[in-house]
């Protein structure tokens, strides 16, 4: 990555005995089952480790690797069961900022799609009707800026599919910077240094065990192109 490196503890937007709440930057994993692969689990096992904490990290829920923004972690197992509660009944938001590659007609809308992943690869695609592999996806969008031909977008996101945003916005005619999956004009740039638009920028959930409101933000770093 084009930056200096940043420390787990440089990360940490708050933590406390039963949650720990973070910045991922874009380009790390989440969780990576793959040897020698940095990712953030680790990071924090190691954070808690070396103060002297138990090594439990209940992971809540994922970005893709290319994806920065807040994530929450468990550092218990009853706060892990609640979070997950959270999530699903849908009591956790989660809202993003995309910067997207053509201006939508409307300055803001509703997507509904059925989404299913593509067999043997890591995509997935918004299927023209229900099928047996599909799931609906859902997330309305607005309009919070442009800049020449670009847009930035305001997005809340309802479900949690592979890929969602990405394939959703892209399917919809504007898709995201720097998308080398779902951006035909990044894909073409695939042998370019690109870096995904879009950030989790805020995350809001109630605490497993106050029941406290919590609302954590992080606005986009990097080579964001219109924040």
């Amino acid at each position: 990555m084009r930056r200096r490196n940043i420390s787990i503890e440089e990360q940490i937007l708050y933590e406390d005995k039963e949650i720990l709440v973070c910045r991922k930057l874009p380009g790390i994993p989440v969780q990576s089952g793959r040897v020698g692969i940095p990712d953030m689990e680790n990071a924090v096992k190691s954070y808690l480790v070396k103060k002297g904490e138990s090594a439990y990290l209940g992971i809540i829920h994922r970005l893709d690797q290319p994806v920065q923004g807040v994530v929450v972690f468990a550092k218990n197992q009853k706060a892990a069961g609640e979070l997950s509660r959270q999530i699903r009944q849908g009591e956790m938001e989660k809202i993003y900022l995309a910067a997207v590659e053509k201006i939508p007609d409307q300055t803001q809308g509703r997507l509904e799609d059925e989404l299913e992943k593509l067999p043997g690869t890591n995509l997935s695609r918004v299927a023209d009707r229900k099928t047996s592999s599909s799931k609906k996806a859902v997330l309305e969008y607005k309009v919070l800026k442009t800049q020449g031909e670009k847009a930035l977008l305001e997005i809340h996101l309802y479900t949690g599919r592979h890929h969602q945003i990405r394939v959703q916005l892209s399917h919809a005619g504007f898709p995201i910077c720097g998308d080398s999956k779902y951006n035909p004009e990044a894909r073409e740039k695939a042998g370019e240094w690109q870096e995904l638009a879009l950030c989790a920028y805020k995350l809001t959930f109630f605490h497993p065990l106050s029941k406290k409101k919590m609302e954590f933000t992080a606005m986009p770093v990097g080579n964001f192109p219109i924040v």
